[in-house]
């Protein structure tokens, strides 16, 4: 239980630097914020691990920095689908 309420503020972080990260206005919601943090996340996990960089002596940096890029990537696709289907409805 504790684990699920985690990875939701770790991707709630994690979205929330991606937007700031990008430039202009993302104009999605809350929830698909954390959900595109969230699967950053998961993402930089799966990479790092794959490319042997998952667990380090010290802080894991290179897994840090693949999280939040993929968060980014993740909330800038997020932002044009979701704007897209906006558009599509009116």
């Amino acid at each position: 239980m504790f684990q699920l309420l985690w990875i939701l503020i770790v991707g709630l972080i994690l979205g929330a630097l991606a937007r700031l990260i990008l430039s202009g206005k993302q104009d999605i919601p809350i929830w698909l914020t954390m959900l595109a943090g969230v699967g950053g996340a998961w993402l930089g996990n799966a990479v790092s691990g794959w490319i042997h960089v998952r667990h380090t002596g010290g802080v894991d940096w290179i897994r840090h920095g693949l999280q939040l890029g993929f968060a980014v990537a993740l909330v800038a696709l997020a932002t044009s689908l979701y704007a897209g289907r906006r558009t599509a409805r009116r």
